[in-house]
């Protein structure tokens, strides 16, 4: 071993443990690695410009863009929205198709976008059908991750990969030539979930169930201090206003036409300030609303419709690590948070000063008008559909136009990437267009023809992602350039060949490799874990003079079949609150799904790609 491969062996334990223990954000993590290796001297400052020539993130950037385009359009939640119309409330024939409409979309879009737009609707059917949200959300999740499995731009992952590929000289993938894989085990996982699915996922409640919510529902007072008002003057938190025991949230507070940003704690009540006050009990019991306003002298201006609400924080949100006082909650979001659920355990006190984590659900009081602007932020994924009001500048049929263009796009994008790939080699004159330039164009035409905006365009691209693939890159050019990938490819090899005949061991060896990589995917990125055991695995079958492809294959697969644990994915982590869902239910219901992959993939490969 040269101290090259000692310093490579060391960034990679130290990458394990950063992502396993969240020492900080991935994409903060990836860059740090990246410039790490660097700063050892295992890439050169030149090489590292490289990174940034792959093109596998730019490919992902355009796809976000048309995806987002797609989600706006409403394509995916009209979809949702029939099922959820049509369906009866037989939990078996629910799960078969909200399953088969996450695998479908997710083989074309980003999966996170996928739960994101279906979670409100597949809720909103288990309440309307009085199903347990959590027999409909992992499977959810779950199908989600298997339609990305049929496509190379159904993940990041299988994109990733590809870019990977390129750069050791290996032939890139085709757009569905992972689909002989991915579709029986997305049919094999799909009939699992619906036929076992009901008996191994336990009916638990969300957060709103299993804290007795009464009602769901709660007018919204807007209120007038008058001059001779018996509070005027006071501190708010000294008046029946901020008697949070009672029920009373103060959602908002204007002066002058300004809404003030001035902390609960610090304002005093001055003439004519007005208030939005919600009257909410989890168990009923709140304040007369008649009885509180004539005690403290205020008029009722006019009442709005108010719900209880349940926010998903998500993973690229602002919120992460912030508490709700430092990250001025109430008035920022126009929300007031009755309870945070984490880790299967409802917090209802002092959770002010409770640092806020990517997965925490919070169970809050708002205006039902407030949804989309909740939903605008894009720091939470909503379990409730704003309300739909119709658009008098872009009337239903400049609604189906952007979706019959979003799709439009989409396909051009896969037909040209696929047939111009298939007929160059046949016919010379028809040039090979890549994947991202196709996307690229794809995008372009998008901002061209308005069905996006600059804004939206940016907004829809998941910049976290990007960042963290351009710094993992740089771990599997450091493990290229200084042998570790050989180095640990011979390792494995001569270990195996301790226990097993030479016929056998390029099969051995794949389905050893699938474990591996299924057991990292579990603890860590999906992208780090593919960066990672893609140059081993390469170097692995040139050690034993056989086609690298049935173990590329495996390891792209592997990777995204993380079902076992509630962290292995960040599906899991937006279902995991809504759904109510323990650490356990999810080695109950994921381990037996993993064990039919890995079977699955490592029977058909060697006949699918030969050794």
């Amino acid at each position: 071993m040269t101290l090259e491969i000692g310093l490579t062996l060391l960034v990679i334990l130290i990458t394990l443990v950063a992502f396993i223990r969240e020492w900080a954000a991935p994409d903060v993590l990836a860059l740090t690695i990246l410039c790490l290796v660097v700063a050892l001297k295992l890439v050169s400052p030149t090489e590292m410009m490289d990174v940034f020539r792959n093109e596998a993130p730019l490919t992902i950037a355009a796809l976000f863009v048309i995806g987002g385009a797609l989600e706006r359009s409403g394509a995916v939640d009209h979809i949702g929205k029939v099922l959820k119309n049509k369906l009866s409330g037989n939990t078996r024939i629910a799960i078969l198709a909200f399953s088969l409409l996450a695998a479908f979309f997710s083989a074309w879009m980003n999966n996170t976008a996928i739960v994101a737009i279906l979670l409100p609707v597949t809720l909103g059917f288990a309440r309307s059908k009085d199903i347990a949200p959590s027999r409909l959300l992992m499977p959810l999740s779950y199908s989600s991750i298997l339609g990305g499995c049929c496509t190379l731009i159904g993940t990041s992952t299988n994109l990733l990969v590809n870019g990977s590929l390129k750069g050791l000289g290996e032939k890139p993938m085709g757009m569905f030539e992972l689909a002989p894989i991915g579709l029986p085990m997305a049919v094999a996982g799909i009939g699992y979930l619906a036929i076992f699915g009901p008996k191994l996922i336990p009916a638990r409640s969300s957060i709103t169930g299993s804290l007795e919510i009464d009602h769901r529902t709660s007018p919204l007072h807007h209120l007038l201090i008058g001059r001779g008002s018996p509070i005027v003057g006071m501190k708010l938190v000294d008046t029946p206003l901020a008697d949070r025991a009672s029920g009373v949230h103060v959602m908002e507070i204007r002066r002058k036409g300004t809404r003030l940003m001035t902390p609960i704690s610090k304002l005093v009540i001055e003439p004519n300030d007005r208030f939005l006050v919600a009257l909410h009990r989890r168990r009923g019991g709140a304040a007369k609303a008649e009885e509180l306003f004539d005690e403290i002298g205020a008029q009722v201006l006019s009442t709005v419709d108010g719900i209880v609400s349940e926010l998903v924080i998500r993973d690229e949100s602002s919120l992460h690590g912030k508490t709700l006082a430092a990250s001025d909650f109430r008035q920022r979001y126009n929300c007031v948070v009755l309870a945070v659920h984490r880790d299967g355990i409802n917090i209802t006190s002092q959770i002010a000063t409770l640092p806020l984590e990517t997965g925490d659900t919070l169970l809050v009081i708002t205006a039902l008008n407030n949804l989309d602007s909740l939903k605008a932020t894009r720091d939470f994924v909503l379990t409730d559909l704003p309300e739909e009001a119709p658009s008098q500048d872009e009337p239903k049929v400049g609604k189906n136009k952007h979706i019959i263009i979003s799709w439009a796009t989409l396909v051009g994008v896969v037909l040209v990437a696929t047939l111009t790939d298939f007929l160059h080699p046949f016919v010379s004159w028809i040039p090979e267009i890549p994947i991202h330039y196709a996307a690229l164009v794809g995008a372009l035409l998008l901002l061209w023809l308005k069905i996006v905006t600059p804004r939206e365009a940016y907004a829809s691209v998941d910049w976290q992602v990007l960042l963290m693939l351009y710094g993992l890159l740089g771990l599997g050019m450091a493990m290229q350039n200084t042998g570790t990938a050989k180095f640990l490819s011979t390792e494995i090899v001569e270990l195996t060949e301790r226990f097993v005949s030479p016929e056998y061991l390029p099969v051995v060896l794949l389905w050893t490799v699938f474990l591996l990589t299924l057991i990292l995917t579990e603890v860590l990125s999906n992208n780090a874990t593919a960066v990672m055991m893609v140059p081993i695995v390469v170097t692995l079958a040139h050690e034993l003079k056989v086609d690298s492809r049935p173990f590329v294959m495996g390891v792209t697969v592997a990777a995204s079949t993380a079902f076992a644990l509630p962290m292995g994915y960040q599906t899991h982590m937006m279902v995991f609150g809504p759904g109510g869902y323990k650490f356990v239910d999810f080695l109950k219901v994921g381990i037996p799904l993993n064990i039919i992959c890995w079977i699955i993939s490592c029977s058909l490969i060697p006949f699918i790609w030969p050794f």
